[in-house]
């Protein structure tokens, strides 16, 4: 710093000693020089080495007297009046400096006072009087001395300009550094624009500059005061360069620490009026914690954007405003959103098959399809997530599976049912400005599942409904379409949510009643029903073993006979699934856990006598073939929405003018076939050896039994034509055959669906041969041989190859003559 040394030197002589008071009054005439210039110098001087400080001539300096041997040398010279050799020390580490250790160039000084500072140590006094140069070292004990040259001064002339813009730089720059320093008091200004001459000036501002000792000594070494201005003006220079910085540095601190200092002081006031408003310190600790997750959020800048714009709004109001829950009920759902979560899926294809054969039975291309998905992804680490529909009969175990494909995969799982669903808003989500508003059931279940690629079970999607509210099958066109769902937008959100990582499975009993084009923004996969074969293994494997399990039984303590377990199956359930089955077996177990209770005595194995005591009387009667022994009654395959059934086309004829009378709650599709199958015979009566007479002399009459259960579609139209042509002509029909196929007006035979579904029901009715539409020939080709195991398929073109086939030559007993 500047004048650094004189501003403590004058600080320490105003606390210590009266007799200093007037020390500005010594710098302001300091350069007159108190000695006489008549003086005679010593030819000998003691040498008093100093650590970085260099003293100039006409400076005054305090130094610390901490040698013993400096204080005694002090001390003599001060008492006899006489003079000393001021020298800088070249290395101020050095305890006992010898002639080696000091420089060569040095001021001849007296001490001007010696006094006591409080902590007990002595400080001296001393004024630079002449520059000198060592001649000759002398001794070195007790202290060094030397002969001396005095060096001359070479100072400018005075019509010299440059020195003169020299001198007024110095002082200037001096001035400016006094100013930027805030450790020099105002004084020194005083001082400094009191001194007139130029080289006590030079000598003043070097002596109280802070610059190193190495540096002052060259500037104390050099005889030219022009040359050594010139040199101390470029060290100004830097030092105000280095100030400048600093206090550059010190404002804009100061700048912050003000703004700091103002921004808490409006905290603290908004504090206060928070608190008169109610506003208490859980309420701001919510709000902190908010924004503490909000950083660990994997979120797009958009979102990002959204939430510090939602969490400032959220700070203005209220929290006993209405506004406040609403406003904080979305913020809570935006930091609590999985966003860009994803787990880790496990890619070992082996363990997700295990995983897959043991939760379920069967089902093989919904797992190959699962299993598929799988191996891409590992090949190809990214890709669309597929969206399946699993469609067919209840209880084959359609929802549960998407709980195995979440364990193979490691996803999280999640499901949505949506049966009886009419609100859009379901799906989509409120508007924020409705009271009670909430994200839709998928993002909810997001939230919920914390992750973003999760298995996602959209149940029952068959079942959706539509009304004022809204169409939510029509909202599930941009949740299930793989070019959209990346950007799903829901009206809560009012941000664009990525679905396409999540494995979306949904399922259906029938595909007649969902639109479209939602069903071509899925992969459809069908779930048939189980023969008894498989339905006896289900049992064995998950059934028995879960309920016994939920009703606290041991294995060890109750066994089922395969025996019992079709016994259940084919006299007390009629499904394709399992769903009714695994309630018998419940059933039955609680029946035995009863005794076990009562310590009653029970069979450990239940066999097929024990099922009729303890479930009761059958409630099925088995779908039975009722034989060939009358005319017109002939056997069809239906499919509904619980699997596969058989069916009986009953015809009888009566006289009358030839209506077509149906019965047996048929629909329209039906009534539609029975009108085509009884035209297509008319035309073709010649054919068939038909009378056409009969067709204006009697009525025909065609029934299906089972009124109650409604019937429909077109399966039933080359039944219905068999059974028509078989009692216009008595003839029988082939012995354990069913029939299924549409019928059109040329007699061509056209393929129906429900195939696998229809033959459980044929091999349930021990039907033996099977009459289907040669386009139905590669259904039958799909279907594992375990299914189509002793049924014998003739695939047909036209009507009259199923007549060929399903008809006898042989007439029926006391069969009737139609005139």
């Amino acid at each position: 710093m500047m004048i650094k040394n004189s501003s403590s030197f004058e600080n320490i002589i105003l606390k210590t000693d009266e007799t200093f008071k007037d020390f500005e009054t010594i710098i302001s005439d300091i350069e007159e020089l108190p000695f006489d210039e008549d003086d005679k110098f010593p030819d000998v001087i003691p040498i008093l080495p100093l650590r970085n400080t260099v003293l100039f001539p006409g400076v005054v300096i305090p130094i610390s007297l901490g040698r013993k041997k400096s204080l005694k040398l002090i001390k003599s010279i001060f008492n006899k009046k006489g003079y000393l050799g001021i020298i800088s020390q070249r290395n101020s580490d050095i305890d006992k400096p010898n002639f080696e250790d000091i420089y060569k160039k040095g001021t001849l000084a007296k001490v001007m006072k010696i006094f006591n500072l409080p902590d007990g140590t002595k400080t001296a006094v001393i004024e630079g009087i002449k520059r000198f140069e060592i001649n000759k070292e002398i001794t070195n004990k007790p202290n060094l001395k030397v002969t001396y040259n005095i060096l001359p001064e070479s100072l400018p002339l005075e019509t010299d300009d440059d020195f003169e813009g020299i001198i007024y730089s110095i002082r200037e720059l001096s001035i400016k550094i006094i100013e930027l320093s805030v450790n020099i008091p105002d004084e020194a200004v005083f001082a400094i624009k009191n001194i007139d001459s130029p080289s006590f000036l030079i000598n003043f501002v070097a002596s109280n500059s802070d610059i190193e000792s190495k540096e002052k000594q060259k500037l104390h070494e050099i005889d030219d005061v022009k040359e050594r201005g010139t040199l101390l003006l470029k060290h100004l220079i830097k030092e105000i360069q280095k100030l400048e910085i600093k206090d550059n540095i010190q404002n804009k601190a100061k700048t912050e620490m003000d703004q700091q200092q103002h921004e808490y002081y409006l905290n603290q006031q908004l504090k206060a009026i928070q608190e008169e408003l109610g506003v208490s310190e859980s309420t701001r600790t919510e709000l902190k914690e908010l924004e503490e997750k909000a950083k660990g959020k994997k979120w797009n800048k958009e979102t990002e954007k959204v939430f510090q714009k939602q969490i400032d709004r959220l700070k203005q109001i209220n929290p006993m405003s209405p506004d406040y829950s609403y406003q904080l009920n979305y913020v809570q759902t935006l930091v609590e959103l999985p966003w860009n979560v994803y787990t880790k899926d496990n890619f070992d294809l082996k363990r997700a098959q295990e995983i897959l054969d043991k939760d379920h039975y069967g089902l093989e291309k919904v797992k190959n399809r699962i299993i598929e998905h799988l191996a891409v992804l590992k090949l190809k680490g990214d890709l669309k997530s597929p969206i399946l529909c699993l469609y067919g009969p209840p209880g084959v175990g359609k929802t549960s599976l998407g709980k195995s494909v979440a364990n193979a995969l490691d996803r999280k799982y999640a499901r949505m049912s949506l049966g009886g669903l009419h609100d859009e808003a379901e799906i989509r989500g409120h508007r924020k400005t409705y009271i009670g508003a909430m994200p839709g059931r998928i993002i909810q279940n997001i939230k919920k599942v914390k992750s973003s690629n999760p298995v996602f079970i959209l149940d029952e999607i068959d079942k959706v409904g539509s009304d004022f509210r809204g169409d939510p099958s029509s909202a599930l066109l941009e949740v299930l379409d793989p070019e959209q769902n990346n950007t799903f937008y829901d009206n809560y959100l009012e941000i664009e949510y990525d679905l396409s990582k999540i494995l979306f499975i949904a399922t259906a009993n029938s595909l007649n009643s969902i639109k479209p084009a939602l069903i071509d923004r899925m992969e459809l996969i069908s779930v048939s029903g189980y023969i008894v074969e498989e339905k006896i293994k289900i049992a064995i494997s998950h059934l028995i073993p879960r309920q016994l399990k939920e009703h606290g039984v041991k294995a060890e303590e109750l066994n089922f006979n395969k025996d019992a377990i079709e016994e259940i199956i084919t006299n007390y359930t009629r499904e394709s699934g399992v769903r009714a089955l695994d309630k018998k077996i419940a059933e039955t177990i609680r029946k035995i856990a009863k005794k076990i209770a009562l310590n009653e005595e029970y069979n450990n194995v239940i066999e097929a006598v024990d099922i009729n005591k303890l479930l009761g009387k059958p409630d099925f009667q088995r779908e039975k073939y009722e034989g060939n022994e009358f005319a017109g009654v002939v056997t069809g395959l239906a499919w509904t929405a619980s699997g596969g059934t058989i069916l009986f086309i009953e015809s009888s004829l009566s006289r009358g003018s030839g209506k077509l009378t149906l019965t047996g709650n048929l629909g329209d599709v039906m009534k539609e076939s029975a009108v085509i199958a009884l035209e297509y015979i008319k035309s073709h009566a010649e054919e068939f050896n038909i009378d056409e007479k009969i067709f204006k002399n009697y009525n025909i009459h065609v029934h299906v039994p089972e009124g109650a259960v409604p019937k429909d579609g077109p399966s039933a139209g080359i039944t219905m034509a068999c059974s028509m042509v078989s009692i216009y002509t008595q003839r029988k029909i082939k012995e354990k055959i069913a029939l299924t196929g549409e019928i059109t007006l040329r007699g061509k035979v056209l393929p129906v669906g429900g195939i696998k579904e229809k033959i459980l029901a044929a091999k349930r009715a021990d039907i033996e041969e099977i009459i289907i539409s040669e386009d139905n020939r590669k259904d039958i080709e799909d279907i594992k041989n375990i299914y189509i195991k002793g049924l014998k398929f003739n695939f047909v073109r036209t009507i009259n190859d199923v007549l060929k086939i399903a008809l006898l030559e042989q007439k029926v007993k006391n069969h009737r003559k139609f005139i």
